[in-house]
């Protein structure tokens, strides 16, 4: 149990009515999960608004309610409090509620549209490796030490975000690495997390289902480093041309990586094959067992990070070269018959794909093919299709359109949307077929030896969602099956 009052030590609020001496039995933003003597946190959602749900919330046992705007009909024996910003209190309440455990630990959040994934992952075996106990929290899982569990969500509501960082700490995780959305930044789902540093890997067009325009997207970013305290560290991609646009305005250290330009952590691109990179990092050459350039510059970002948590140079650069990539990101198979390779990529955006396909086109042997199996997902931004449809069929490969989570579109209807841009002269290497098991099957019929078929959009997911049903679903096992002897 837990006072209103203790929790509402870090909130402004605009009026209180009752008493804040109440006792809760716990904290919900759900109406429906609110317990007897429990304080319940109305948001306004994209989909609904929590307050609609007050009165719901009160029969089901809540003593507390906490809003933004206060109801018309008030219960006497309930108190409420309202503040300005329910999202953001809902964080800072949960915080207070598990004892603030972002303040025991050194959580280390990374955002941008590619390269989240698998930067913190990186870090989070780097510092495995390196015997510390550290936390993960990513869109494939969530992991506590040797503890695995899977993710909802690229970063989790506030309260149960809050929940898991107090179990890491309750694990004594002393570092925690955690991919930061646009969504979560906008929608303050962070709010009550001291973060010690933060990474920006790179931008570009996606969620504007969301955001509605680029600025507002590369605004939510930026967001994340402005509240970055002065204690803390802010590590920016500034080959990328909104990394010092991102801390403009922080109070962090700001710290530069770059592979083309003169930065604080610099690497050279020395070779890059399906076994591997060969990199230059401040002088020092390493090797490693991840593919792709675009991997480089989350191996430069792993780099920086560590060095700037007081890990030594070569301690650093020889744990990285004993890491692998993420799953589900430029994840290669090779069929030992046909000596044809698969690469599984979760590339779901217009540079992400072309990044994809401009390594692979690097690596192809003289005379081999690209083959890029791809779809887009539904219901989410369109104006991205027809320009992921263009970049699949650059160069002179062949591409197969397909399925990937088509939610409650139709996924012909998003394969069109895909070809809106096409030539004639592209249309006649291009195969659609909405079954994605099929296409994949497909793929590999028509492939050659030496060929290198991409499977992108969908990476570590395990399941397509079609009509709100999440079917099961692996491309890697797809392909696996496909090989068999």
């Amino acid at each position: 149990m837990r006072k209103l009052q203790f929790l509402l030590k870090d909130v402004r609020a605009l009026k209180i009515n009752g008493s804040v001496h109440v006792e809760l039995s716990g904290l919900s933003i759900d109406s429906r999960k609110v317990k007897t003597q429990g304080a319940f946190i109305a948001i306004k959602g994209t989909s609904t608004d929590g307050h609609l749900y007050i009165d719901q919330a009160i029969q089901n046992g809540a003593v507390a309610i906490i809003c933004e705007s206060i109801p018309d009909n008030l219960k006497s024996e309930v108190t409420y409090v309202v503040v300005e910003n329910a999202a953001a209190v809902a964080g800072i309440m949960a915080s207070a509620w598990y004892d603030e455990p972002s303040r025991h630990m050194k959580v280390i959040g990374v955002t941008g549209t590619n390269g989240k994934t698998t930067t913190t992952t990186l870090l989070f075996d780097m510092f495995k490796s390196l015997g510390n106990v550290a936390g993960l929290i990513s869109t494939v899982e969530v992991r506590i030490d040797t503890d695995v569990l899977p993710a909802t969500h690229t970063t989790p509501d506030p309260m149960s975000l809050q929940e898991i960082l107090s179990k890491m700490r309750q694990r004594d995780c002393t570092v925690v690495f955690m991919e930061v959305s646009s969504h979560a930044i906008d929608q303050s789902r962070i709010a009550g997390i001291v973060f010690v540093g933060g990474i920006f890997t790179n931008i570009s067009h996606d969620h504007l289902d969301y955001h509605k325009t680029f600025a507002n997207y590369i605004e939510a970013k930026k967001k994340f480093f402005d509240h970055l305290p002065s204690d803390a560290f802010a590590i920016v991609n500034i080959d990328d041309k909104r990394g010092e646009v991102m801390v403009q305005n922080t109070f962090a250290r700001v710290r530069r990586f770059a592979l083309k330009r003169i930065a604080d952590y610099q690497a050279k691109l020395l070779d890059d094959t399906v076994m591997g990179l060969h990199l230059e990092v401040d002088d020092v050459e390493l090797f490693t067992q991840i593919s792709g350039e675009f991997n480089a510059y989350n191996l430069l970002a792993a780099y920086a990070c560590a060095m700037e948590l007081g890990i030594g140079k070569q301690e650093a650069l020889v744990a990285l070269s004993q890491l692998k990539g993420a799953e589900g990101r430029f994840e290669a198979i090779k069929d030992p018959v046909s000596q044809v390779t698969f690469i599984v990529d979760y590339a779901h955006t217009p540079d992400a794909l072309e990044k994809v396909i401009a390594t692979a086109n690097k690596m192809k042997s003289k005379g081999a093919r690209i083959i890029v199996v791809v779809g887009c997902g539904g219901d989410r931004d369109k104006t991205k299709r027809p320009v992921m449809g263009k970049i699949a069929l650059q160069g002179e490969g062949l591409a197969i359109f397909t399925a990937d989570n088509p939610r409650s579109e139709n996924a012909e209807d998003i394969i069109e949307d895909m070809k809106a841009n096409l030539m004639s002269e592209d249309l006649k290497r291009l195969l659609t077929i909405p079954d994605r098991k099929v296409a994949i099957q497909t793929a590999k019929q028509i492939a050659r030896p030496n060929d290198i078929v991409i499977v992108a959009g969908k990476g570590h997911e395990k399941y397509q969602e079609i009509n709100g049903v999440k079917h099961p679903f692996d491309d890697k096992d797809v392909i696996k099956k496909l090989i068999e002897p």
